[in-house]
């Protein structure tokens, strides 16, 4: 048995029908029907990430995806890679902070499998010790491809020192010495624990009727415990810091940081077009100026990242050590125009089209709706169509973003992170930037 809601709401151009049902296990189910294509994408999402894990558990969320790749009671992991490529599909997972991913992008005819080798992976993990210790190996070389990868290296610090004693500043993966730690037994007392109903939602988009889709999630997953409610979470604190990291390498590795809203945060899309404004792109004010103008540096670009409760507008660069200060300034002199002026109607106008147009594209994939209805209803707890996000935006006003800078373009409160080699001759000029 399920309780379900349906909608016919406006997406882009035509009604995208929208449904959502309950099982009596806590699990909900959500779908979008798209009639023009042939894909189906299909997702099972389970609230468990990297801030949900104990100091003792870091990275058990990420290993626990690893390991139940390695096998179900039904299927050898070659079954598993096999069940959905020999009919043209793919099957992946990813982990994040907040939750784990298990996704399936197939041709229609092939949605049924695609939800029953989806279930399989997230009920009946068949956790044999010698797949058990491979896979740590397996992790191990992840931590050391993360460490090289000095753009995801830099990222993991800054947040680490950012939300510095709470767990969503641990890096994804863990630490070698928790990873080392675990026991089967472990992960074994998660995977149960988290892998319960009322943790778990189904989302999925393509030409797949929501009563049929209902029907198969209940018959693979409607037996599932539905263990006991998700209790929320503990805000993070953001600590400002300037801090530098010695590492031998050619290029120094900058990033810079501003505490914004969360993600259903009032002020959400003003946060948006001010992205786009100061690094989101080719036009933005950063790309500009730091690479076009005066050539200081081939990689410079802001991103925003928001979570359930916080956010951070981050601004990255890889620079040559002789350019840095100069890069730097640069940044924070754009920052600083952008408080002082906030933007103009043009670049409004200019910005809203290009995160407008962004939006529109990517609800043409399937993949791209499935995870926003996933996300949607695991933050929201509510649908959010196409139309009613562009209608926000076309909302956005000069004085809605100047709200939005004033309430979190507080330049006495970031954070900054070097990274790279024969950094101490920056260090006077470092120390200082967060306290002018």
């Amino acid at each position: 048995m399920s309780r379900s809601i349906r909608s016919g709401i406006k997406g882009g151009a035509e009604a995208v029908p929208f449904s959502k049902s309950t099982l009596n296990n806590g699990i909900r189910v959500v779908s979008e029907i798209h009639q023009n294509t042939l894909a189906v994408a299909i997702g099972i999402w389970v609230i468990a990430g990297t801030r949900d894990e104990s100091a003792d558990q870091a990275g058990i969320s990420h290993f626990l995806e690893h390991l139940t790749f390695k096998g179900t009671r039904k299927r050898s992991a070659y079954q598993l890679a096999k069940a959905l490529e020999e009919v043209g599909g793919e099957l992946n997972a990813h982990t994040t902070r907040e939750y784990t991913c298990y996704h399936a992008l197939v041709l229609k005819d092939h949605w049924k499998r695609a939800v029953e080798i989806l279930a399989d992976l997230v009920s009946n993990m068949d956790l044999k010790e010698p797949h058990f210790q491979l896979e740590k190996s397996v992790v191990l070389q992840e931590f050391s491809s993360s460490f090289e990868n000095h753009e995801d290296h830099i990222n993991d610090e800054f947040l680490m020192r950012a939300y510095k004693g709470h767990s969503l500043g641990m890096p994804i993966l863990g630490t070698e010495s928790t990873l080392l730690r675990f026991t089967r037994k472990d992960i074994l007392k998660y995977y149960k624990k988290c892998y319960v109903g009322n943790r778990i939602l189904v989302s999925c988009a393509g030409p797949v009727g929501h009563e049929e889709l209902v029907k198969e999630v209940s018959r693979h997953l409607g037996k599932k415990p539905a263990g006991d409610s998700f209790s929320g979470r503990k805000k993070p604190y953001f600590h400002s810091f300037a801090d530098m990291i010695e590492k031998p390498i050619d290029q120094a590795h900058l990033l810079i940081g501003l505490p914004t809203g969360k993600f259903n945060d009032s002020l959400r899309f003003e946060a948006f077009i001010v992205n786009a404004l100061l690094g989101g792109g080719m036009t933005s004010k950063l790309f500009q100026s730091v690479r076009e103008k005066k050539g200081l540096t081939y990689t410079i670009y802001s991103s925003l990242n928001t979570f359930t409760d916080t956010g951070l507008l981050t601004i990255y660069a890889s620079v040559e050590n002789e350019n840095l200060k100069a890069v730097v300034n640069t940044i924070l002199k754009s920052i600083e125009e952008i408080k002082r002026k906030g933007i103009s109607s043009h670049h409004l106008k200019l910005f809203k089209t290009q995160v407008i147009g962004s939006i529109l594209l990517g609800s043409e994939d399937v993949e791209n709706r499935m995870m926003s209805l996933g996300i949607n209803e695991m933050v929201l707890q509510r649908y959010k169509p196409v139309q009613d996000v562009i209608d926000e935006i076309e909302n956005v006003s000069t004085q809605s973003v100047m709200q939005f800078i004033d309430k979190y373009f507080q330049l006495n409160r970031f954070g900054g992170l070097l990274l790279g080699s024969n950094l101490q001759t920056h260090r006077a000029w470092w120390d200082k930037i967060n306290t002018n």
